[in-house]
């Protein structure tokens, strides 16, 4: 899960009154594998999360894979992918999916942590945009907006779920009518 051997300065520490022991956010590296897909199964109740960053990984596609962990634990993951806007020239688009915090870290502020990390991470490595098909009220206050906000499809149909989030300003201004596509490794999750 090494994102390409890159080297980040980041280590984000998120601690709040419900974590007494802060968890630690990093760049996921290859011995993080078998962790990371724990995390996805327990978090989620079919494998098919755990399977879509695993075929991320395998084409090469995870732009932006983080952990959080709590003292040598990990405990959470997020990952980010390309997405392309069919129609149109809106280069540097990401899609953030999946994202997974162990069941007994859940409510401590650790997946709040790994999404403004990697939000900052895909903002610093020059991408322009993010998309996630998640809950409104949630993803909001990361800064996520319905994307019919900037005339955005997605090309599962879905309505108030899908949100983008400009990571440079103006990034989506010429969206209007087009369509967002995420990897095709998404595609097995319908299948």
């Amino acid at each position: 899960m090494d994102v390409s051997g890159r080297k980040y300065d980041l280590m984000v520490a998120v601690k709040d009154e419900l974590n007494p022991m802060p968890s630690e956010v990093r760049p996921a590296a290859e011995g993080d594998a078998a962790a990371i897909r724990r995390v996805h199964e327990s978090a989620f109740p079919t494998g098919a999360e755990s399977r879509l960053v695993e075929a991320l990984s395998a084409a090469d596609r995870l732009l932006v894979s983080l952990v959080a962990q709590v003292g040598e634990r990990v405990v959470g993951h997020i990952a980010f992918s390309p997405v392309t806007v069919i129609g149109g020239d809106v280069p540097g688009g990401v899609g953030l999916a999946p994202v997974a915090v162990l069941p007994e870290h859940q409510g401590a502020g650790i997946g709040s942590g790994l999404i403004r990390a990697g939000l900052d991470r895909s903002k610093a490595d020059g991408h322009t945009f993010a998309v996630v098909l998640g809950e409104p009220g949630y993803y909001a206050r990361f800064g996520f907006v319905p994307a019919t906000r900037f005339g955005l499809g997605n090309e599962y149909g879905a309505a108030e779920a899908f949100m983008a989030c400009e990571l440079r300003s103006g990034s989506l201004a010429a969206v209007e009518g087009q369509i967002a596509r995420y990897a095709p490794e998404f595609a097995a999750l319908e299948g």
